[in-house]
Parts: structure tokens; C-alpha cells; sequence
């Protein structure tokens, strides 16, 4: 949440891509989420009066893209829900929702994806099929993943692990911090 600009910090600073957040209006930060990061929630957060083709295109089109449905269509069928576009959210799987949720944060083609617990609410079958989603996405978009988990066999596929505990860094793994 801090990191995403979602949250303040009642301490110290923030930044991030060489951006202190911790200054920033709430209308820089939405500017800031909008053109540099994908979300990716553990509830999904989907807007349950649109379909799931409006679902992905609206940020899209808050961003001024004149191509946010045709991005979306091919993001949907790149998570394997082309098929599926027309769908409200609660006509849709749980793992369904979270695969829309991922084209959703992906489809503005952002420098940071950051997700919190994103299989945290589906059985493990489906929780294993989006973290491979989640992955191959992050490659296919060149994006730095940024991942909350409890799990760690998905903590081993990272480059980088933290562990956090009372707030507080409390081992690493990976590039220097």
C-alpha cells in the first residue's frame, strides 16, 4: 500500500522510480499509479457494473489510450478470457475475476506491478495457475513484480525476497538492498 502511493508513510520517505512519493498530492499520485503501476489486489477490486472487456479497458481509457478496448480484448485473451469479455464480475469464477484483475493492472504496460496476496482468496489449484499468469506476464511486459506472499515455494521463483515481520525487514535474499 505505501509503495503504490495507496497509503502514507507516518515516517520517513517513500520513492520510488526515483520519485519521493511521500510529498506527492493525491492527484500526483494517481497520475503517478496511472502511467507507472499495475495493482493487483488480493479481492480483485473489479467494478461489479462492468463487464469484464470495461473492467480492463478503463484505466486504459482514464489514460487518454484511443486503443483501451482493443488493448483490452488482447489482454483478456492473453489471460485466457477472450471468450469471457462480456461477463460481469459476479458471472465469473473467482479465478476469473483475479485473471481479469491481471490483464486489468498489466494492459497500461506499467514499470511496476505490485501485487498483495493475489491468490490469497482462491483454492490452491487456481492460486497456482494465476502465480504462473503472473510470471509469464510480468516477462511478457518486462515489468519489475513486486509480491506480497505467505507461500513459500512462490517466494522462491522471486529474484529478490524480503521478510517482513512487525513491520520490519527481517532477512533478505537476492540483489543487495
Amino acid at each position: 500500500m505505501l509503495m503504490g502511493g495507496l497509503e502514507r508513510a507516518t515516517s520517513g520517505r517513500v520513492t520510488s522510480l526515483g520519485q519521493d512519493l511521500s510529498n506527492m498530492s493525491e492527484d500526483a499520485l494517481a497520475r503517478f499509479r496511472r502511467n507507472h503501476m499495475g495493482v493487483v489486489f488480493q479481492s480483485f477490486h473489479l467494478i461489479p457494473t462492468m463487464t469484464a472487456l470495461e473492467n480492463v479497458a478503463t484505466p486504459l481509457e482514464l489514460a487518454g489510450h484511443r486503443d483501451a478496448f482493443d488493448r483490452a480484448r488482447d489482454e483478456l485473451a492473453r489471460v485466457g478470457l477472450a471468450s469471457r469479455a462480456d461477463h460481469y464480475p459476479s458471472q465469473l469464477s473467482g479465478g476469473e475475476q483475479q485473471r481479469v484483475a491481471l490483464a486489468r493492472a498489466v494492459a497500461p504496460k506499467p514499470d511496476i506491478l505490485l501485487a498483495d496476496e493475489p491468490t490469497g482468496n482462491l483454492d490452491s489449484t487456481t492460486g497456482a495457475q494465476i502465480i504462473e499468469l503472473l510470471f509469464d506476464l510480468r516477462a511478457a511486459h518486462g515489468a519489475t513484480l513486486v509480491l506480497v506472499t505467505h507461500d513459500p515455494a512462490v517466494a522462491d521463483r522471486c529474484d529478490r525476497v524480503l521478510h517482513l515481520r512487525d513491520g520490519r525487514i527481517e532477512t533478505a535474499r537476492g540483489a543487495a538492498a
